[in-house]
């Protein structure tokens, strides 16, 4: 990557909402997403997005921006888990079709567990991609995540059963 296509993540402003509408309108995006996003995304949409971010309760969820190049494309977040689990968080992002294969995603994810690590006292990020979305496993490789196992018919997606596949990275803590 050159400079002027640096990968870097950001709050989300308001302004975003069109970015936002064109990077995840595209159902092989939303394909490997889990339910509850409406196909296709409007501008409504985001910006309900948006605003629902910027009003969530501190340090339950660090969500943000990929930016590439300076343009947003696509959202990366980790939510903190409760109770038992309060110290562990889930990874969930994407990013437009025609930025996938270049690196993007497995860039954004070291930035923000490192962000999360580093600010945070979470000290375990797990993400659960469908077992059958192999290119979302590679890039969680390449970010460091070991895999942790297969939970089997784990997901309703699209109308069918789908395995999970657990990934997780782990703060090291120096004594």
């Amino acid at each position: 990557m050159s400079a002027d296509e640096t990968v870097a993540l950001r709050k989300w402003k308001m302004t975003d909402a069109h970015d936002l509408v064109t990077a995840i309108n595209n159902e092989k995006v939303v394909d490997n997403l889990r339910d509850g996003l409406p196909y296709p995304y409007t501008i409504c949409d985001a910006e309900k997005f948006i605003g629902s971010i910027q009003s969530a309760e501190k340090d339950s969820q660090y969500i943000f921006a990929i930016t590439y190049g300076g343009k947003v494309i696509g959202s990366i977040g980790i939510l903190r888990k409760e109770c038992a689990h309060r110290l562990t968080g889930e990874l969930g992002y994407y990013i437009a079709e025609p930025y996938w294969g270049k690196g993007i995603a497995a860039e954004a994810i070291r930035q923000i567990c490192a962000y999360v690590f580093n600010c945070t006292d979470i000290v375990r990020i797990f993400a659960q991609p469908y077992a059958n979305n192999a290119a979302s496993i590679r890039v969680l490789q390449k970010a460091g995540f070991r895999a942790e196992g297969i939970l089997r018919s784990n997901a309703v997606k699209n109308g069918q059963i789908l395995d999970v596949s657990m990934h997780a990275l782990i703060k090291e803590i120096t004594a």
